[in-house]
């Protein structure tokens, strides 16, 4: 989705994350402290093989010195990406309140339902009269005359 490798370092030994906002005045952070502490989570280390984000939001630290771009934003087409790195299956990451502020403030910042409107999903009949040279229709057709098409 992204194009690239993602490939970082990683390490699964339950240690301290502590989280710092970068970009306090984004929706995203919107409500948080300006950093916090998960206290068992699985290490992501730099480098971190992705394009360079719209913005970065927040940054991580590891118990064992490493540090790593953990909340970054992207836009692809019509969409908001958000990508956010804490949450491993045998932490408890998820029940974290500042995790779950952060979960939801990225699906109301993600959620853009304007830009899912207009010329950018439209798929207009355009009738044979106005097609930039002059044709004539031939063969059946699936639509009526006026008729738009997918949306």
């Amino acid at each position: 989705m992204i194009g690239a490798p993602c490939n970082l370092s990683w390490r699964e030994a339950g240690e301290r994350e502590r989280l710092w906002e970068t970009a306090p005045g984004h929706p995203i952070a919107r409500g948080l402290p300006p950093s916090f502490e998960l206290e068992q989570e699985e290490m992501y280390g730099e480098p971190f093989g992705v394009p360079e984000p719209l913005e970065t939001v927040f940054i991580s630290w590891f118990q064992g010195g490493e540090v790593f771009r953990s909340g970054l934003t992207y836009r692809r087409g019509a969409g908001n990406v958000f990508y956010f790195r804490p949450g491993h299956e045998t932490y408890p990451t998820y029940y974290d309140g500042n995790v779950k502020q952060v979960l939801k403030n990225a699906v109301h910042w993600a959620h853009n339902p304007s830009r899912l409107q207009g010329d950018l999903h439209a798929a207009p009949n355009v009738p044979v009269d106005t097609a930039p040279e002059k044709i004539k229709a031939r063969g059946p057709k699936l639509h009526k005359d006026g008729e738009d098409g997918f949306r």
